[in-house]
């Protein structure tokens, strides 16, 4: 015997009873008319028996009751129930004439109570409203009774019936009001599901984003440092051998350092590594003169103004730090070999930063058909600059200039 089967406690009984009943009300979803018949036959037996084995005498105000109406009353008041649930108010009113042949014949069959059952279906399906007229419709035949045999007082016949279908009222309503409820239950629950899998769905495009806008950023900012270096090194072979090799060293640092970097992020993308992962803080403005140095070492002048006392959080350093990286990267990419670049850097208070980055190349616009076409670079600045409410402006420079403009800012921070 497995261990964790011998050690299992008993099931208990509600659980047994609960599941009992969900398989029985699934078999009856699969199968509704199989469980009408079986439902139905069972009281027309009933019905049945009463008639046949002569139960009905000992209610009976009078034993003078042919054979074949007795039968014709039973069936009659017994079959109709195979509706109950698709036409509870057509089955009851099919069920009427029978009452009142019942009632005026003095026999009292029991399955005149079966009218019971249709009103509690009446309750769990239809408008209350509906109640009303049926209530008039099954006590019409006690009064016939009374009035014709007038056996017992009016408010002992007429309130016994009353009370029994005021509790079919009562048990339809609450059936129906507990339905009612765990459908709700299990609608918000559905609904819950959808808006998780939504927001995670959501979740994980917002990642794609920033994971694709982190390696366009990594590894077109890293190549076009390499291309510079590459087209410097070429030119300087002739010349200048120790140049070249200057130039082939900083190619072979600068692709370690775009390896290591995106190495770093594919990292975090494997299920059973990231435990294992780096924990490396992202750039800011701290790593801004590395950045600096490997462009200047592709032969672009870079020339940077400062003005204030940086204070800013991490994520926006890391916006401004993109930025700067992304236009210098376009610049090298389009500026042309006697290209210059200018970064001007002013922080005000809290936490308020304008970025201006120009260069005097002759390459084409950076939205235009001819520069970073259908690329990332862009739109990846808007989206990090619209993630703190910025704004990013992006041209040529006024005529008669040349060249390209970059200019980000990002409004103070709003108080939490």
């Amino acid at each position: 015997m497995d261990p964790v089967t011998e050690n299992r406690a008993p099931e208990p009984l509600t659980e047994y009873a609960h599941r009992l009943t969900r398989r029985v009300r699934a078999f009856d979803r699969r199968h509704p008319l199989l469980w009408d018949l079986h439902f139905t036959a069972f009281w027309v037996t009933a019905a049945l028996i009463d008639y046949a084995g002569g139960g009905w005498r000992h209610n009976a105000h009078s034993l003078d009751v042919p054979g074949w109406l007795l039968l014709t009353m039973s069936l009659g008041l017994s079959v109709p129930l195979v509706r109950r649930r698709a036409h509870p108010g057509a089955a009851l009113a099919v069920t009427i004439p029978f009452a009142v042949a019942n009632a005026w014949t003095g026999a009292a069959l029991q399955a005149a109570l079966l009218q019971l059952v249709l009103v509690y279906h009446l309750a769990l399906r239809r408008p209350l409203r509906d109640l009303w007229w049926a209530t008039a419709l099954v006590l019409a035949p006690v009064l016939l009774s009374a009035a014709r045999h007038g056996e017992g007082t009016w408010d002992q016949q007429i309130g016994s019936h009353l009370l029994s279908v005021t509790v079919a009222v009562l048990i339809g309503v609450t059936v129906r009001t507990r339905r009612g409820y765990t459908e709700a239950l299990e609608d918000r629950a559905r609904r819950l599901e959808t808006e998780r899998d939504q927001q995670a769905q959501l979740a994980t495009a917002a990642e794609r984003a920033r994971i694709a806008r982190e390696m366009h950023d990594i590894i077109g900012h890293n190549l076009s440092v390499i291309t510079g270096l590459a087209d410097g090194g070429r030119y300087a072979a002739a010349k200048s051998p120790e140049r070249a090799a200057q130039a082939l060293d900083a190619i072979a640092g600068t692709s370690r350092q775009a390896l290591t970097e995106l190495r770093r992020l594919l990292d975090v993308l494997r299920e059973e590594e990231k435990q294992q992962a780096e924990l490396t803080p992202q750039p800011g403005l701290t790593d801004l003169d590395g950045l600096l140095d490997g462009v200047r070492s592709t032969g672009l002048p870079v020339s940077t103004t400062i003005h204030g006392v940086p204070e800013l959080p991490p994520g926006r350093q890391l916006t401004v730090y993109r930025v700067i990286q992304e236009a210098l990267t376009n610049t090298l990419k389009h500026g042309g070999p006697d290209a210059t670049a200018a970064i001007e850097l002013s922080y005000e208070e809290k936490a308020s930063v304008t970025v201006t980055i120009t260069d005097t190349g002759h390459g084409h616009p950076a939205d235009g058909p001819g520069r970073d076409r259908e690329g990332r670079g862009l739109p990846g600045m808007r989206e990090r600059t619209a993630l703190y409410g910025g704004t990013l402006e992006v041209g040529p420079r006024p005529h008669p200039e040349q060249g390209w403009r970059v200019r980000l800012h990002l409004p103070e921070e709003s108080p939490q």
